[in-house]
């Protein structure tokens, strides 16, 4: 029986050389491996009092939005500067090359609401941590932080741990 590690690809040296790319798009590509995946993300939630789900740009919102629907709550794009038509919010984070920004539309969560962020990918943990600040900055309680994949060696998980966060993860990918 597949595994949703095994649904996967890896692509060497994308974006760049030595960088092993773990690739979820043909995990979202085959109907059992991403109806696999949303469940698995879902259960250790089954239960809990969610409100909402945030989703991370690009890939978060597509199993953010899954997520949601499975759950019948509303669904908060956490996107990349510039894309969101309303009053944002916005914090900036620290990529390994350089510095971006996360907004969220500033009346997207009320206080007290409890989330759920999503995303496909946990790294260093940088864009997580900036979805956090943004979610708690708007008075949202946050639930977990839900990913397909984990690379510890990138000290993601430590990372939001430290801030008091349950993280999850589908599986991990060593060395990268």
């Amino acid at each position: 029986m597949k595994t949703v590690q095994d649904y996967i690809r890896t692509i060497p040296d994308f974006p760049h050389e030595g960088i092993m790319f773990r690739d979820v798009t043909t995990l979202f590509a085959h109907p059992r491996g991403f109806r696999m995946a949303v469940d698995q993300m879902l259960h250790p939630y089954a239960g809990m009092q969610i409100d909402a789900v945030a989703g991370l740009e690009a890939r978060g919102f597509i199993l953010g939005g899954a997520i949601a629907h499975q759950l019948s709550v509303g669904f908060v794009p956490l996107r990349k500067k510039g894309k969101l038509p309303g009053k944002t919010i916005e914090q900036a984070y620290t990529l390994e090359y350089g510095e971006a920004v996360v907004e969220v539309h500033d009346d997207a969560i009320t206080a007290g609401q409890k989330i759920l962020l999503v995303d496909d990918l946990l790294a260093t943990g940088g864009t997580a941590e900036a979805g956090v600040k943004l979610i708690e900055r708007l008075g949202g309680d946050i639930i977990a932080c839900a990913f397909v994949i984990d690379l510890p060696d990138l000290g993601g998980r430590t990372r939001l741990e430290a801030m008091g966060l349950q993280v999850d993860a589908l599986c991990a990918f060593d060395g990268d």
